[in-house]
């Protein structure tokens, strides 16, 4: 794991002056003032590594369900589809739109170097509750692989890698409010919302352009070149002591967001430019 770098020496965002800025500028809900950051944090210290047990279950699933369904008929499950794409889609509006909204904030009155290296997202106004929830939504979006096995779609590497891997690192990540996570999660919060909705409008039979369909792995791949900038970053600005990190968080993170742009990328080829051209559903 490594011993943490000393916390950010820029300035709390999430606190003082900032704090009590974002708060006059932004509506706070009731379950977001409420929300206890200490004790979520506290609770994914003593059990991030339940993400493990987790991803094993996932794991067996996906092969112990393949091999239920081979000689069974597939089920359509088309509404009940529906429902999850447009429940995760409508949890990933709100989450982009609260955490962008208070990123952009960082970002315009205190500058880049802040926004990424500030632990503020993580106990800050509004931005708390939507980082926690953010951690904790990556166990049951695994309920996606779900569908694909019922309905005996085919499912690809990228799927389950994908999957497996964001739920591991997010818990790892969260218990120590590295930086540059604020960005990590608000990429994700949007890129999941764009495609959520476009899986629950497949779902609902409508004709969807499949130019939707290529914009929302180009957007996957642009979160993956962001993701490696931003971890450039946090290595170069740790440095200066001024970026909470260690060097292993790093290259795991790196090695996940490279995996994922290469994957991506072969994805796209395959899926819009090679010979076979067929829309598939990646996570």
């Amino acid at each position: 794991m490594g011993t943490p770098c000393p916390r950010s020496k820029l300035e709390p965002a999430g606190q003082g002056g900032t704090a009590a800025a974002w708060r006059h500028s932004q509506q706070e809900y009731e379950f977001e003032k409420q929300f206890n950051e200490h004790a979520a944090i506290q609770w994914m210290q003593e059990n991030w590594k339940k993400s493990f047990l987790f991803s094993a279950l996932y794991a067996a699933f996906i092969f112990g369900g393949r091999h239920l369904m081979n000689k069974r008929a597939k089920f359509e499950l088309r509404k009940p589809l529906v429902l999850w794409s447009l429940s995760l889609a409508v949890f990933s509006i709100f989450g982009a739109v609260r955490t962008g909204a208070y990123m952009l904030y960082i970002l315009m009155t205190k500058g880049l170097k802040q926004s990424v290296c500030d632990q503020s997202f993580y106990i800050g106004p509004v931005s708390k509750f939507w980082a926690y929830a953010f951690v904790l939504s990556k166990a049951p979006e695994l309920g996606d692989t779900i569908f694909i096995i019922l309905r005996k779609q085919k499912l690809i590497f990228l799927h389950w890698y994908h999957h497996i891997t964001v739920l591991l690192y997010s818990w790892y990540s969260y218990k120590d409010m590295v930086a540059g996570g604020g960005w990590f999660m608000t990429m994700n919060y949007g890129v999941h919302a764009v495609m959520y909705s476009y899986y629950a409008l497949r779902a609902a039979g409508f004709r969807v352009s499949r130019k939707f369909a290529m914009f929302i792995t180009l957007s996957q791949i642009t979160q993956m070149l962001i993701g490696c900038v931003i971890n450039y970053l946090v290595f170069s600005w740790m440095q200066q002591g001024q970026c909470h990190s260690h060097v292993q968080n790093i290259i795991w993170s790196s090695l996940m967001y490279l995996s994922y742009l290469v994957l991506f990328c072969h994805f796209f080829f395959e899926a819009y430019i090679g010979k076979t051209g067929k829309e598939r559903k990646v996570e």
